[in-house]
């Protein structure tokens, strides 16, 4: 017997099951703790796994999952102490490595996208929910995971401060969430022109200039980054015995490589501090930058660290780097014009030169305030006493990169745009009705196609009755070569010529054509040689055979 019933779909997973049940504010805060128990759980697989394979660990399991939670809270910005000291003063830690946060903010933005438009097993859409209530559910799970990370964290020798805590997670998961839920509804610009405020016009500017200042900024860390990987090639030799020098097993290796690599963003951001002059401290009151270079401290050997230029005044190699905020000013500027004068716009689609200057100051502005808020990321303290500060100090930072960006924005923005927006004035080939034209020339000649003709007695015009002889030309131009007074002047054209050689005369676009010639044109002269024609001009020169008349 044959059974002819359809097959039954695929059960849904519980979280599928368990998000049909709980809609609205239970499927956000699900989502949110979701994505914070991600994020825990790679920190544990890889305290985990660094510490099985340590030859010699010196503590248990406990300590590795109180670590792991630590260090999750260290790559929200969070500073932390380390209680665990030689001379028993805790000691801070707040160099938090960039490439840690990107975790967190991607897992929180999908969160609260798939929160708002998701799809479960059967790739079906989900029914769009509010994006109040998304977010609102996102950031609560998140928050509730972090609280119960931050009471675990405090028991270990890596304890976590309230205060950053309490300040950047959450900044954190309302700033990701609010950008997965922008996202799920597709980028939209008026509600953020009208929770500020602002009119169409606006908008448009200030989009302009955070895209102008987005471009700038990503173009000076890039410029830092190709700068640290410089130094290190140069300094090689000191960067690979400082990775040998500071462990000796395989796991502590590649601990140290993992190190390194969520470093390289950190390394990037005081590579463009360099280049913009404030540099970076290496400790309390040693100060590295492309003018001079105060000695550092007694350092413990790391590969990055060993990228840092000597000691000593600056040299016209370390002022080279001043190419990177020009790049970075002039990449600002381009963006601003880009957006004034599109290419083929023209004059009447660009904005105004005040409007474009203003902009351009704006954008400076934005990619002063984001260089600062990335140097403010990228350094903090190591210790106490001479190790307090580490990094570069983000209000000079932010200083010098407004003052470069402003500098060389402002006038290339300016400059593109007035070079978009010129007017190429053609030539025009025809006459207007009942006016001249002018043919490049010193004397304007007027066109016989528009000019009225003088009219006969029989109603018709007197050039169709008979052709007018050509007029010679008013104006005579001095030529060395010697011409004869009878003849009218004509131009000599080497592109024109007749069938038997002789240069054609010139003619122009409505001027009479002379009639057609009777009798074939006389053979032209003997070419003369240049010592010929030399004689001739002192009186020394021949009189040319004549032929004896026939008798």
């Amino acid at each position: 017997m044959i059974d002819r019933r359809a097959p039954l779909p695929p059960a849904p997973s519980p979280l599928t099951r368990l998000r049909r049940r709980s809609p609205g504010l239970a499927a956000g805060f699900l989502g949110g703790v979701v994505a914070a128990g991600l994020g825990l759980a790679v920190f544990v697989v890889l305290v985990m796994v660094l510490w099985i394979s340590s030859p010699y660990p010196d503590s248990g399991p406990s300590a590795a999952l109180h670590v792991a939670a630590a260090l999750w809270l260290l790559a929200h910005g969070v500073e932390l102490v380390r209680v665990d000291t030689f001379s028993g003063v805790p000691a801070p830690v707040g160099v938090a490595p960039l490439l840690l946060l990107a975790l967190p903010v991607w897992l929180v933005h999908r969160a609260a996208r798939d929160a708002v438009d998701g799809e479960d097993d059967e790739d079906r859409p989900v029914a769009l929910l509010s994006g109040r209530t998304a977010w609102a559910g996102v950031v609560l799970g998140y928050l509730t995971v972090g609280g119960a990370a931050l009471l675990y964290a405090t028991g270990g020798d890596l304890r976590p401060s309230w205060r950053w805590t309490v300040l950047l997670v959450p900044l954190v998961a309302v700033g990701a969430a609010a950008s997965g839920v922008w996202t799920a509804y597709g980028r939209p610009r008026e509600p953020v022109g009208r929770a500020l405020r602002l009119g169409v016009e606006a908008r448009e500017r200030i989009g302009a200039a955070a895209r102008a200042a987005g471009a700038g900024v990503a173009a000076t860390v890039g410029g830092g980054a190709l700068l640290v990987a410089v130094s290190l090639v140069w300094h090689g030799g000191a960067a690979r015995a400082a990775f040998t020098q500071l462990t000796e097993g395989f796991s502590g290796r590649f601990a140290v490589l993992l190190l390194c690599l969520a470093l390289v963003p950190n390394a990037a951001v005081w590579g463009a501090a360099y280049a913009l002059g404030p540099g970076f401290s290496l400790g309390v009151g040693r100060v590295t930058g492309p003018l001079a270079a105060d000695p550092a401290p007694l350092l413990p050997p790391f590969p990055l660290l060993a990228a840092v230029p000597g000691e000593g005044p600056g040299t016209p190699l370390h002022w080279a780097v001043a190419v990177v905020p020009v790049v970075g000013g002039v990449t600002v500027g381009w963006f601003v014009a880009g957006a004034a004068a599109p290419p083929g716009g023209g004059r009447t689609a660009a904005w105004s030169a005040g409007r474009t200057v203003t902009v351009a100051a704006l954008a400076a502005l934005l990619c002063g305030v984001g260089m600062a808020a990335l140097a403010a990321l990228s350094g903090g303290p190591l210790g106490v006493a001479a190790l307090a500060s580490f990094g570069p100090l983000w209000w000079q930072v932010g200083a010098a990169a407004l003052l470069w960006t402003g500098t060389l924005a402002v006038p290339v923005a300016a400059g593109v745009r007035g070079w978009r927006c010129r007017e190429r004035r053609a030539r025009p080939k025809t006459a207007e009705p009942g006016g001249r034209r002018w043919n490049g020339r010193r004397r304007p000649v007027t066109d016989p196609a528009t000019t009225r003709q003088p009219q006969s007695q029989h109603g018709k015009s007197a050039s169709t009755e008979a052709p007018q002889p050509q007029s010679p030309p008013a104006e005579r131009r001095w030529s060395w070569r010697r011409r004869s007074t009878e003849a009218p002047r004509r131009r000599w054209n080497w592109r024109r010529q007749s069938p038997d050689g002789v240069p054609a005369a010139p003619s122009r676009a409505g001027d009479p054509q002379p009639p057609a010639l009777t009798t074939p044109p006389p053979s032209p002269p003997p070419p003369r040689q240049p010592w010929s024609a030399l004689a001739a001009w002192f009186g020394f020169a021949r009189k040319p055979k004549q032929d004896p008349p026939d008798t």
